[in-house]
C-alpha cells in the first residue's frame, strides 16, 4: 500500500547494542584489572560495578561479597601457575621451583598477596596447587603432619614476600632509592654503641646484602625446603 503524502514517516527505532551478559568471569576478570592498574584497595564491589557499566547490586546476583571475590580473584590466579609433575628423586628442587612459580604469578598481579592474607584459599584451582605441593612433600617422605603445615607456611613466606614488594612499588620506590636505603641502614648500624650490638656491626654488611632482587627468596626457600627434608625419616 503507498504511503500517502500527508502521511508523516516514523523514524527509525535505534538499534540499541546488545550487552555482554555479567558473569561471574566477567567480574574477576574486572576486579582483577582494578588490581593490577590502581592496588589492592581500589577493589570494591562498587568500583568494580562501574568499570563494568552496572550498579553494585547487579554483581551480588554473582558473587556473594568482597570476601568472596577475593577467593575468585585468588583461584584465577591459581589457574596461572604452572607446578611440576611428581618426582620421588628430585622432590627438593620441585618444590622449590613451586614456590618460584607462585611467586611469579603473585607478582603478576600485585596487591594480591593483600587479598591473600588471612585467607585460606578454597577454589578449585588454589586445592589443586595444594594437592600438587601435598603430593611433591609425600613423595619426598616428608611426615603427614609436617606436610600438612608445610602448605600453610610455604604460601604464608611466598605472600609476605610478594605483600613487601606490592608495598614498595605502591610507595613508589625506584631501585636507586632502596641502594640510598640499604647504604643509609647500614651506616646506621655501623654508628650503634658497640658495647651492646657488636654482632649487628659484625655483620651489618652482610645485614644489608640482597636487600633486592631474589636473593632473600631463595635464602628462604633453601631454609623451608632443607629443614622439610631433615624431618624426612632415614632408613
Amino acid at each position: 500500500m503507498n504511503q500517502t503524502p500527508w502521511q508523516p514517516i516514523s523514524p527509525a527505532k535505534p538499534v540499541r547494542a546488545s550487552r555482554e551478559p555479567l558473569t561471574r568471569e566477567r567480574i574477576v576478570d574486572a576486579a582483577l584489572r582494578l588490581l593490577v592498574e590502581q592496588g589492592y584497595e581500589a577493589v570494591s564491589m562498587r568500583k568494580v560495578a562501574q568499570a563494568l557499566g552496572t550498579g553494585p547490586a547487579s554483581l551480588y546476583a554473582h558473587v556473594a561479597n568482597k570476601k568472596e571475590l577475593d577467593q575468585l580473584m585468588l583461584d584465577r590466579a591459581a589457574a596461572e601457575m604452572d607446578l611440576p609433575d611428581v618426582d620421588p628423586e628430585q622432590w627438593q628442587e620441585q618444590l622449590k621451583a613451586a614456590m618460584r612459580e607462585i611467586l611469579r604469578v603473585m607478582r603478576a598481579y600485585p596487591g594480591l598477596a593483600r587479598a591473600a592474607i588471612g585467607q585460606v584459599p578454597l577454589g578449585e584451582h588454589a586445592l589443586l596447587t595444594t594437592e600438587r605441593m601435598l603430593a611433591i612433600l609425600k613423595a619426598g617422605g616428608v611426615p603427614d603432619q609436617a606436610a600438612a603445615w608445610a602448605v600453610d607456611l610455604i604460601p604464608l613466606f611466598i605472600t609476605a614476600t610478594a605483600f613487601e614488594e606490592s608495598v614498595q612499588g605502591a610507595a613508589g620506590v625506584a631501585p636507586e632509592d632502596l641502594d640510598v636505603f640499604v647504604d643509609q641502614l647500614r651506616s646506621y648500624f655501623g654508628s650503634l654503641d658497640p658495647a651492646r650490638f657488636p654482632l649487628t656491626i659484625a655483620l651489618a654488611a652482610a645485614m644489608t646484602t640482597g636487600a633486592s632482587g631474589d636473593d632473600r627468596f631463595e635464602f628462604g626457600a633453601q631454609v623451608i625446603v632443607a629443614g622439610l627434608a631433615s624431618m624426612v625419616p632415614r632408613d
